[in-house]
C-alpha cells in the first residue's frame, strides 16, 4: 500500500514514480508562469529589445497562451489516437523548439527581430503545451488507483509549483540578475529547453495509460501496463464491464486501426450528448473561474505587484516573488496531503470564501486616497494568504474534480476543452493585467473577488462530489447522466 511516509525509492509504487516522472509536464508549465516576468523586467533584456510598453509586456507574457488555448482545443483527439505517453512527448518536442528559439533570439539580429523571435518562439512552446498538459493531467488520473487517486493526481499541481518557484522560475531568474550580458535572460530558457528534452525522451520509456489501452482494444498488454504500474490486474475486468456499458469497447486486436479510435467530430460531440452535458459545462465553468479568479495575474507578474505594495528596488520585489513561489510549494505539499481526506465539494467552495476575502480586502485598501504603510503590509499578507488558500483547495481540487467527472471515452476530450477555456482566459489575465493595475490599481482586485464569489455560489448550489467514486460508470461509480448544472434539482451533492 503506497503511503507518504514511505521515504525509501524501492517502496513507493510504480505508478507513483511515473506519476511524479510526468509532472515534470507541470513543472515546465509553472517554471514559464514563474519566469517570463520577470525576465522582460531584465536589464539586458530591455536594453536589447528596447523598452517595452505595457501592452508589448502583457503580450509577450501572454503569447504563449493564445497558441496553447487554440491547439489544446483538439489536444484530446490527439491524446486519444496517440496515447498519453506519445502525445506528451510530441507536446514536450515542440515547446522546447520553441524556448530554443527564444534561447537564441537576439543573436546577430537587430532588437525588431530579436524581440519578434522571442513572440515565434512562445507562440510554438504555446503549440506544446496546449498538447502535453491534458494528456500528462488525464494520464496520471488514470493510472491511480481510487483511494489514492486524489493524493497522485494532485503531483501535478507539485510540478507546476516546483516550475513556479524550482529554486528556478523566480528564484533562477532572482539569481540570474547579476549574470553579466544577455546570459542572464538567456539561462531561464536554456533550463526549459533541457526540461523538455528529458520530459520527450524519458516519457516514451513509460507504460501507457491501462485504461487507454482497454478504450482502444489492446487488453493484453493493458493487463502488463498494470503489472508495470503495480497494480492488480483483477482491476481489468471491472474496467471491461464499465467500457462495455457505455457500448465504446474496441475490439481484442494488436492492430491500432483508425476505426478504434473515436473519430475528431464524436470528440466534441460526446461530451455534450444531454447525459452528460452537465459535467462538461461544470468543468468548462471551473477552469475559467479559476484564472477569474487572479491566480496567474498575482503569478505572472508579482515583482510588479510587490513594487506596488512598497517593495521599491528591483531587487526586493524579486525576492518577494520568490518567497511567493516557496509558498506556493511548500503549501501544494501540505495539499496533497488532504486531497483524498476531504471532498472536492467543501474544499471549493471554502478556498473560494477566503481567497474570495483576501482579494475584496485588496481592492477596499487601494481605493484609500493615501495606503499607510500598515496598509501596504496588509496588501502583502492578504496576497499571501489568497496564494495558500487558492494552492491548498482551487488549484489542485479543481483540476481533479474535471478528469474524475468523466468516463473514459470522454476524459481527455473534456479535459483539453477545458484547458482551452482556461487558456484563453488566462490570456485575457494576462494581457490586460499590467495596464489594468497601471490605470486602476484596485480595480483588477475588485473584478476577480466578484469573479470568485459568483463561483462560490454556483458551487454551493450545483457543484456534486466526485473524491473517493468510480472514475467510469457502474460499480458504485458515477452516474451517466446528471441532472442539468444551472437547474437546482434534488440534491446539489448528488451526480
Amino acid at each position: 500500500m503506497f503511503s507518504w511516509s514511505s521515504l525509501s525509492l524501492w517502496r513507493i509504487p510504480p505508478y507513483v514514480r511515473y506519476a511524479v516522472f510526468t509532472s515534470l509536464g507541470g513543472f515546465i508549465f509553472g517554471y514559464d508562469t514563474g519566469s517570463i516576468g520577470p525576465i522582460t523586467l531584465m536589464d539586458d533584456f530591455q536594453r536589447r529589445f528596447g523598452p517595452l510598453s505595457l501592452t508589448v509586456q502583457g503580450l509577450l507574457v501572454s503569447m504563449i497562451l493564445i497558441p496553447a488555448a487554440i491547439v489544446s482545443f483538439g489536444a484530446g483527439s490527439i491524446s486519444d489516437r496517440l496515447s498519453r505517453t506519445y502525445a506528451t512527448s510530441l507536446g514536450a518536442a515542440i515547446y522546447g523548439t520553441g524556448s530554443l528559439i527564444c534561447c537564441l533570439s537576439g543573436i546577430n539580429m537587430s532588437s525588431a527581430s530579436g524581440l519578434a523571435m522571442v513572440f515565434i518562439g512562445r507562440t510554438i512552446s504555446g503549440a506544446g503545451e496546449g498538447i502535453f498538459l491534458s494528456a500528462v493531467t488525464v494520464y496520471s488520473i488514470e493510472i491511480s488507483p481510487i483511494k489514492y487517486r486524489g493524493r497522485v493526481g494532485a503531483i501535478i499541481q507539485f510540478g507546476i509549483s516546483s516550475g513556479i518557484l524550482l529554486f528556478l522560475g523566480y528564484f533562477v531568474c532572482y539569481g540570474a540578475l547579476n549574470i553579466p550580458g544577455s546570459m542572464s535572460w538567456r539561462l531561464p530558457w536554456m533550463i526549459q529547453t533541457l526540461s523538455c528534452l528529458v520530459l520527450c525522451t524519458g516519457v516514451r520509456l513509460l507504460p501507457h495509460s491501462p485504461r487507454w489501452l482497454l478504450h482502444v482494444g489492446r487488453r493484453a498488454e493493458a493487463e502488463v501496463a498494470l503489472m508495470r504500474l503495480g497494480l492488480h490486474v483483477g482491476e481489468l475486468e471491472g474496467w471491461v464491464q464499465d467500457e462495455e456499458k457505455q457500448g465504446k469497447i474496441a475490439e481484442d486486436t494488436e492492430d491500432t486501426a483508425p476505426a478504434a479510435i473515436i473519430a475528431l467530430q464524436q470528440q466534441f460531440k460526446d461530451p455534450f450528448s444531454p447525459e452528460l452535458r452537465g459535467r462538461t459545462i461544470m468543468a468548462l465553468f471551473m477552469l475559467g473561474a479559476q484564472q477569474l479568479s487572479g491566480i496567474d495575474g498575482v503569478l505572472f507578474y508579482a515583482p510588479i505587484l510587490f513594487q506596488q505594495a512598497g517593495f521599491s528596488s528591483s531587487n526586493a520585489s524579486f525576492l518577494a516573488s520568490g518567497v511567493t513561489g516557496l509558498v506556493n510549494v511548500a503549501f501544494t505539499v501540505v495539499g496533497q496531503t488532504l486531497t483524498d481526506r476531504c471532498g472536492h465539494r467543501p474544499a471549493l467552495i471554502g478556498g473560494g470564501i477566503v481567497t474570495g476575502i483576501a482579494m475584496t480586502i485588496i481592492g477596499v485598501l487601494y481605493s484609500l486616497d493615501d495606503l499607510s504603510q500598515a496598509g501596504q503590509y496588509t496588501v502583502i499578507a492578504m496576497i499571501f494568504l489568497f496564494l495558500i488558500a487558492f494552492v491548498l483547495t482551487w488549484a489542485i481540487h479543481m483540476r481533479l474534480w474535471v478528469a474524475e467527472a468523466q468516463p473514459v471515452r470522454t476524459r481527455a476530450s473534456v479535459s483539453a476543452i477545458a484547458l482551452t477555456v482556461n487558456w484563453g482566459i488566462n490570456w485575457v489575465v494576462a494581457f490586460t493585467t499590467p495596464v489594468f493595475l497601471d490605470k486602476y490599481p484596485n480595480g483588477p482586485y475588485f473584478f476577480w473577488a466578484a469573479c470568485i464569489w459568483i463561483s462560490v455560489v454556483v458551487f454551493a448550489l450545483y457543484l456534486p462530489e466526485t473524491n473517493g467514486k468510480n472514475l467510469d460508470i457502474g460499480h458504485g461509480g458515477l452516474p451517466l447522466q446528471i441532472k442539468w448544472p444551472f437547474r437546482r434539482q434534488g440534491n446539489p451533492s448528488a451526480l
